[in-house]
């Protein structure tokens, strides 16, 4: 069985129910996720060996965020204890036709934040892995943590596993010049980058012409030009791109793009009608790193991942809870709904 690691923050969700404002809300539906954390669930729900690295804090909140993971078979043996520290929290509430989602973060310090130097023995970790998976949010967490993502990085080439990052930029977490300092130091160990239709731009400056987010208009050579620049600038194996057309915030255009430096393969286009669009682009990761694993074609991969992303936009929480049957019926082209019997 293929083994994938992943490496980032998990935090506490607390979401306000029935797409209510945070003024409103007398309660909030409390659940788990983060970028990393997303893609090692999506990938033990595809029957992969699927492990998330992080730390938490020494504590019942700490344990229930484990045992949260390991309900849905992921393991999690590498995680730290961190006595004295916090779980990071953000706060969702969901937009709904015109009125757009909004997030709160309330996550520093966290215990990942304030990891000690060379926390992870990573040469274990990577132990019959295959391959390891990490997000941009990760190194956006402070100085110690970009260094260990460095580290990990570092190992997982030395060791032979194939390295992916979603480039996930963050305004909230640091700044454009900062991150791309930090990202450009860690791409040359990278094999595969996910980015979604205004990450490039944000991170390398790498805009893609004749799109605007804002409008949900996409331009298919625009976002093609923009792959075949991070592919030279950082001699990448593959590009993806998740292409997201905003018609509002229950109702978007979704499809994939990607590039292997000969050939471009787009997805079919979905319109979805958006129950939680939060951990989308993780589920897109997520089909894409199994579909490899498959070692299904380029066209056929694309196509997964797109899938599997759109399928997660069905479902309530951080976590894409589907099988590959489902993926791979959706993805040959089945769109009915229609139910199962």
């Amino acid at each position: 069985m293929k083994k994938v690691v992943t490496f980032g923050e998990i935090m506490l969700r607390l979401a306000t129910p029935d797409y209510q404002r945070f003024v409103q809300a007398e309660t909030f539906e409390a659940t788990y996720g983060g970028g990393e954390a997303n893609v090692a669930v999506s990938l033990a729900h595809f029957g992969l060996d699927s492990a998330f690295v992080t730390a938490v804090p020494d504590n019942d909140i700490g344990q229930a965020a484990i045992n949260h993971l390991r309900r849905f078979g992921v393991s999690t043996g590498s995680i730290l204890k961190v006595k004295g520290a916090r779980l990071g929290i953000y706060f969702l509430e969901s937009g709904a036709s015109q009125r757009p989602s909004q997030v709160i973060y309330d996550r520093s310090p966290s215990a990942i934040a304030g990891i000690e130097e060379n926390a992870f023995d990573w040469k274990a970790i990577f132990a019959g892995a295959d391959w390891f998976h990490f997000t941009g949010i990760t190194p956006a967490l402070g100085d110690r943590v970009a260094e260990e993502t460095l580290r990990a990085c570092r190992m997982a080439k030395s060791c032979g596993l194939t390295v992916s990052c979603d480039l996930n930029y963050r305004k909230k977490l640091w700044s454009r010049e900062k991150a791309q300092a930090v990202m450009s130091g860690l791409m040359p160990y990278v094999d595969v980058v996910v980015a979604n239709e205004e990450d490039a731009e944000m991170v390398f400056g790498i805009q893609a012409k004749q799109s605007d987010i804002v409008k949900g208009t996409i331009d298919d050579e625009g976002y093609r030009e923009v792959a075949r620049e991070l592919k030279a600038r950082f001699d990448l194996k593959y590009v993806a791109i998740t292409l997201r057309e905003s018609i509002s915030a229950s109702e978007n255009g979704w499809s994939g793009l990607m590039y292997d430096g000969s050939e471009f393969y787009r997805s079919r286009r979905y319109l979805m009608h958006i129950v939680d669009r939060v951990g989308g682009g993780d589920a897109f990761a997520g089909g894409l790193i199994y579909a490899f694993l498959k070692e299904l074609s380029p066209r056929e991969t694309v196509e997964f991942a797109a899938a599997a992303s759109c399928l997660k936009h069905t479902v309530h929480g951080d976590f894409n809870m589907v099988k590959v049957s489902e993926v791979m019926t959706l993805a040959a082209g089945d769109e009915s709904g229609r139910v199962q019997r």
